[in-house]
């Protein structure tokens, strides 16, 4: 059954619905990260899956996807990017529609480049988060059995 539309209803939803909270942070922290980035070209988000294919050498999209909460249309338009950009590369597989791919040297070189911005970044976050709230996001993710 519907609910009555009131000007209560709306209130709550923007003064506190959870999911908008956690939506705002995300967009925060994230711009954190890629202002820091910006200068090398790459995002925070592209510099998981960097992460990621180095981690795992060859990387199965389907496992990826898995690692980072991420939607297969969303890496492989990435992964497109990136390979684009001349730090991934697509390999043969066994099955031609997974695509895996791996780091390139360049890549590798991104990598190396992106650490110090990247550390930078993660303090300035760490700073404007403060430990409390660190330690409460690494608690949750650990209990919905995210890494943390």
């Amino acid at each position: 059954m519907a609910k009555p539309l009131t000007e209560a209803n709306f209130d709550t939803i923007i003064n506190e619905c959870i999911a908008v909270r956690v939506r705002l942070l995300n967009r925060v922290v994230t711009k954190i990260f890629d202002d820091s980035l910006r200068p090398l070209g790459v995002k925070v988000s592209q510099l998981n899956i960097l992460v990621a294919a180095w981690k795992l050498d060859v990387a199965n999209p389907q496992r990826v996807c898995e690692i980072l909460h991420l939607d297969p249309s969303t890496l492989s338009r990435n992964v497109e990017r990136m390979r684009v950009s001349g730090w991934l590369e697509v390999v043969p597989g066994d099955d031609a529609r997974q695509q895996p791919f791996r780091i390139t040297t360049q890549g590798k070189t991104l990598l190396s480049k992106a650490v110090p911005a990247w550390e930078k970044a993660q303090a300035r976050a760490a700073k404007l988060l403060g430990k409390e709230v660190i330690g409460s996001l690494k608690k949750t993710a650990k209990g919905l059995g995210l890494p943390g």
